[in-house]
């Protein structure tokens, strides 16, 4: 199996509450195979991975402030490369690449991005079958929001949620980024 194991350490309530006070987040922008990414790590892993749109970089760098607006924010070009390179460098034949994940989400979102992880590399599932593995069947509209809100693009595979009628849907980072990142992986699904 192709892919990353993904280990997912949340936000503990104060820390929520504090929304990133003492918290120092190092993001790196780098090109990638699906376009212009900003990836922000803290010493605990991993919290923010997404891609520019129409070039808006600075764009990025706000939301990651608004997620975390009590953190001090550096760029780390350096620092950010090579865990940048550890996610994008698998190419199909390479065993799974271990990434440590610090999300700060609601307990709904993290459950939705919990089921995300459990979509295998190269698959895709409905926004009900989403809803369904959460024990919240009539809750489509809100896996939807939750899907859209990851902080982490590409790591938690929201890109592997489609319409029920098969349709790719909407993509917060565009629907031409999305059916390439399902066609890389199903080019190299073992």
């Amino acid at each position: 199996m192709t892919g990353h194991k993904v280990s997912v350490e949340t936000v503990a309530p104060g820390d929520y509450k504090a929304r990133g006070q003492g918290l120092t987040i190092d993001y790196g922008l780098h090109e990638t195979r699906f376009g212009t990414c900003l990836l922000a790590i803290t010493a605990r892993g991993i919290t923010y991975l997404s891609f520019a749109v129409d070039g808006d970089v600075e764009a990025l760098v706000r939301d990651v402030a608004r997620r975390w607006p009590r953190a001090t924010l550096q760029i780390d070009q350096a620092g950010t490369r090579k865990p940048l390179h550890k996610i994008f460098s698998n190419h199909g034949h390479q065993p799974l690449a271990s990434t440590n994940l610090f999300l700060r989400g609601t307990n709904f979102q993290l459950k939705v991005w919990e089921a995300l992880l459990r979509i295998p590399f190269g698959d895709t599932a409905t926004y009900l079958q989403i809803a369904n593995a959460i024990g919240h069947p009539k809750a489509v509209r809100a896996v939807g929001n939750a899907v859209g809100a990851n902080p982490v693009s590409f790591l938690i595979p929201c890109h592997r949620v489609i319409q029920s009628t098969g349709a790719i849907g909407n993509y917060r980072w565009g629907s031409n980024r999305k059916k390439a990142m399902l066609a890389w992986e199903a080019a190299r699904r073992v």
